[in-house]
């Protein structure tokens, strides 16, 4: 079915309610295992369909922000959601503490019981309205962005259409883009600071309230971690610093020498990678979903399977327009069983990378779309990235599909960019857990926190004011994760981490790693993180051997093909 005939309805929440509490009840009644199965699969149905109501709302409320039917559904949701969790964790208790739990786990597996413990500290009733402000807050975070209308050269553009310019070969234009756009933030840096501090507020308290300390341990938990904690990406973190740093530093360097430049550069000259002009994709947005069709079906069958699937269900939207929310993501419409990618083109390098980074998560959703539960057709988060950053690198082949005559470019500011992507992604996550350690920092204090981490970990970068906003350490507040995701980020650097592991492979033996690649995509949520590499042949990106032996080959191929151009 087409993503534009797929029907939203609002669900009456005083009956989902009350179904959700009579199968609870009927759990904790059940006399036997048979019995308890099939409530299970009655709530399995439930949410569901509770699940693609709110999805469907979601995304057409991203594709237009300025709807007014879908600003008010998504109002809905931003307080209902909170309501319902109160149900879902009771059945959730009621399923951890059923007398055929044995039964259950052995049915549909012992990892949903675990994460269902981890998900039991996540909630109580006393914290509803905290998640309800929670949700309100981030709402008007993504709506300011997605309002941005920038004026630059006699036209007005959104945050997004503004790539391209930041982008540009002639360096007086380049820099008069980064400044537009670092304007537009500067104007909104009072409400930006407002947005966010009253976030730290909101989750610090409701971490207190669940017992912590603050929010560190709760955003932990809703991150579902379950197979390793903190001191695990500490150290993550210690190794980037010492393996991947020094060579992203390099790979600035050479940058600068390339560009006639003094290093460190700014923002501007960074976003150059070289003099002739940055890797642009060939022909239109119709024209890369055609190529991305090619990749797909030269691919695997599955894979040409699958995205003749999403074109023909028109379950992409790329375009960047007025209103339009800002990034991209994939998603999941359980109900229909197919996943859907929201994205921005903007003629830049990012859309070719969109048509593999999304699609390999929505590759791998549907791949598992028959999985119950249907909780376990999607990993934790940075097992999904895993997905997503690794079929990038399978593309290489098809590059000049991509590209044309830029596909060498393509293929070398690719891996540089995912080598120097690591420190900063690493970075994200170290400021955020120094701004729930620490509150009550002032929105001066924060920015300072970010300054000083950029030292360590971007020390390419030149912070001198030059450019508003961006060369004042605020640059921060860009980045969406850091608002409606918090310790998320980590995720892509552990997957980037993963991902090379499969672009040394496909140096070697490109139907070998696909093979890795099907044997790690087909488990869906089946395994802890650390479990699916393991079951795949991969190692974990939390041993410092991995980072530290990918950073050594990527580094290799990278000086045996220096760019001059």
């Amino acid at each position: 079915m087409k993503f534009s005939e797929m029907v939203y309805e609002r669900p009456d929440l005083a009956n989902v309610k009350k179904e959700m509490q009579e199968l609870v009840q009927g759990l904790e009644k059940a006399e036997c295992g048979a019995e308890a199965k099939k409530i299970f699969m009655k709530m399995e149905q439930l949410n569901k369909y509770i699940e693609t109501q709110s999805t469907i709302a979601q995304i057409r409320h991203s594709i237009n922000t300025l709807d007014p039917f879908y600003d008010q559904e998504t109002a809905f949701w931003d307080e209902a959601e909170p309501q319902l969790e109160a149900y879902s964790k009771a059945w959730d208790k009621a399923l951890l503490e059923s007398r055929f739990r044995t039964e259950l786990e052995e049915e549909f597996g012992s990892l949903l019981f675990q994460n269902l413990e981890i998900s039991q500290r996540t909630f109580s009733p006393e914290i509803i309205p905290a998640l309800q402000k929670e949700n309100q807050l981030v709402t008007e975070y993504e709506k300011l962005l997605a309002s941005a209308q920038i004026p630059f050269e006699g036209g007005t553009y959104t945050l997004s259409q503004m790539t391209p310019f930041k982008n540009d070969p002639d360096d007086a234009r380049r820099l008069s883009a980064w400044k537009a756009e670092g304007s537009w933030y500067a104007e909104h840096g009072k409400e930006l600071d407002d947005l966010f501090d009253q976030l730290v507020q909101v989750r610090d308290e409701m971490g207190r309230k669940l017992g912590g300390s603050g929010f560190t341990a709760l955003g932990y938990d809703r991150m579902e971690r379950n197979c390793y904690g903190k001191e695990n990406v500490e150290t993550f973190r210690q190794a980037v610093v010492r393996h991947v740093v020094p060579v992203a530093e390099e790979i600035f360097r050479q940058q600068a020498e390339r560009l006639g430049k003094t290093w460190p550069m700014n923002f501007a000259d960074n976003a150059l990678m070289f003099r002739s002009g940055n890797p642009k994709p060939k022909g239109s947005a119709e024209e890369i979903l055609a190529a991305g069709k090619m990749f797909y079906e030269a691919l695997s069958p599955q894979t040409g399977e699958f995205f003749r699937m999403m074109l023909d269900n028109e379950l992409m939207d790329v375009l960047s327009v007025p209103g339009k929310e800002g990034g991209g993501y994939c998603t999941s419409l359980p109900d229909y069983g197919v996943p859907f990618i929201f994205a921005n083109f903007n003629g830049t390098q990012g859309d070719v990378e969109v048509v593999t980074h999304e699609a390999g998560h929505a590759f791998a959703a549907w791949l598992n779309r028959d999985r119950v539960p249907y909780r376990c057709i999607w990993p934790g988060m940075e097992a999904c990235e895993v997905h997503s950053m690794s079929m990038e690198f399978f593309s290489w082949p098809w590059a000049e599909e991509f590209f044309g005559e830029d596909a060498d470019k393509f293929r070398y500011s690719h891996l540089a960019g995912a080598l120097t992507f690591i420190p900063y992604g690493t970075m994200v996550d170290h400021f955020q857990h120094i701004i729930y350690e620490k509150p009550h920092l002032t929105p001066a204090e924060r920015h300072e926190v970010w300054k000083t981490l950029m030292k360590t970990y971007m020390p390419w970068m030149k912070l001198d004011g030059e450019i508003p906003f961006y060369g004042e350490g605020k640059a921060w507040q860009r980045q969406q994760h850091i608002y409606s995701d918090p310790f998320y980020y980590i995720d892509y650097c552990l997957a980037q981490t993963v991902s090379l592991q499969f672009w040394a492979m496909l140096q070697k033996d490109p139907e070998d790693a696909w093979n890795h690649y099907m044997a790690y995509a087909k488990q869906g949520g089946s395994r802890t993180f650390t479990e699916l590499l393991a079951h795949a042949g991969l190692q974990s990106p939390l041993e410092e051997r991995t980072l530290q032996a990918v950073c050594r080959q990527a580094k290799q191929w990278l000086d045996s093909r220096r760019r001059e151009g």
